[in-house]
């Protein structure tokens, strides 16, 4: 399998997975995005904007992604509370 034909298969599995998450939570409440969701959101799109600094756009991204994991623990324990 070449690499054109993994990442067209990668994007149709991707894209079914949304369409699937779309599907099952139609009745779900919407919440909107926290602070620190949105943190980290913007230093990952930092990261991915600075990629050409690898040191830089590596760090940004691994913020980002620490941020967003400690916003995924903050929730699930407001939620089981």
């Amino acid at each position: 399998m070449n690499t054109i034909s993994f990442y067209l298969a990668l994007g149709v599995i991707a894209g079914l997975a949304i369409a699937l998450d779309l599907v099952f939570s139609y009745n779900r409440k919407e919440r909107g995005l926290s602070r620190l969701a949105g943190l980290a959101f913007a230093f990952v799109i930092a990261g991915i904007f600075l990629g050409g600094l690898r040191v830089i756009g590596y760090s940004l991204m691994m913020v980002g992604v620490i941020l967003a994991v400690i916003d995924i623990m903050h929730n699930s324990r407001e939620l089981k509370s």
